[in-house]
């Protein structure tokens, strides 16, 4: 981890933390999986209406699709991934398919196929029996990320859930961090942000006074702490991991 750069020794002026912010996608749930779980159902789908495609090149139209409903969102407001979603089936087949006639078989697949990253489950565990608040910020709908949290067994875990969809803005907009620590009323500089985007989870925490944990994330100032595994999280709640000696906050 970032820490491991210093002397290695810890920060004595590292505060005693209030709170454990985590990013979803990428941090509690592999990435990878939920793009098979795509591939599997754009497949499916393929197969059901008959379309005149490989499933590769099915696959690359669904993602264009997906990624073109995202990049036209003004700034940073919500746009919901069902509605992304629904665009890329209409893609794909050609024509308008009802919602009804796609989405439980969309949701049965992604349900049977997603993973958490390793060791992000039982950390998460571990944490919810301190005396700490763990949070979600996340740019996700509601729904679909308390089911993804369901699935893996942790939504319990979670003192809140801060969503997207339920503030209406995506990270980094500071809306979403204002929001988030005000419903955890605690201190942002002695609350932590793990996410894998630099910009959007380490940058934007940081700049609303979160420290930044970056797991895959890029390198830069605002990286208060860098980690391989979701596990040395408890490390650096402990006080066992000096801060980043090029962190700016």
């Amino acid at each position: 981890m970032s820490g491991d750069a210093g002397e290695g020794t810890t920060d004595s002026t590292d505060p005693e933390w209030e709170a454990v912010f985590w990013d979803i996608g990428g941090v509690i749930l592999a990435l990878d999986s939920v793009q098979g779980a795509h591939a599997e159902f754009v497949a499916d789908l393929c197969e059901r209406h008959g379309v005149d495609a490989t499933v590769e090149e099915a696959v690359d139209t669904w993602r264009t699709a997906v990624g073109k409903y995202f990049r036209e969102r003004d700034g940073t407001e919500f746009r919901s991934a069902r509605d992304g979603y629904h665009r890329g089936v209409e893609t794909v087949v050609g024509e308008e398919i009802p919602r009804e006639e796609w989405q439980p078989r969309f949701d049965e697949i992604v349900r049977s196929s997603i993973d958490p990253v390793p060791g992000a489950v039982e950390t998460i565990e571990r944490l919810a029996d301190r005396d700490l608040h763990v949070g979600v910020i996340s740019d996700v709908d509601d729904a679909e990320g308390r089911e993804i949290l369901e699935r893996f067994g942790v939504r319990e875990c979670f003192d809140s859930i801060t969503t997207s969809e339920a503030v209406g803005r995506t990270k980094p907009d500071p809306a979403m961090f204002e929001a988030a620590l005000e419903t955890a009323g605690v201190d942002p500089e002695r609350s932590l942000m793990i996410g894998d985007r630099y910009e959007h989870d380490v940058k934007g925490a940081a700049e609303a006074g979160l420290h930044g944990v970056a797991f895959g994330a890029d390198d830069g100032s605002a990286v208060s702490f860098r980690i391989d595994s979701p596990e040395e999280v408890l490390e650096i709640v402990d006080g066992d991991v000096p801060r980043s000696p090029d962190s700016g906050t």
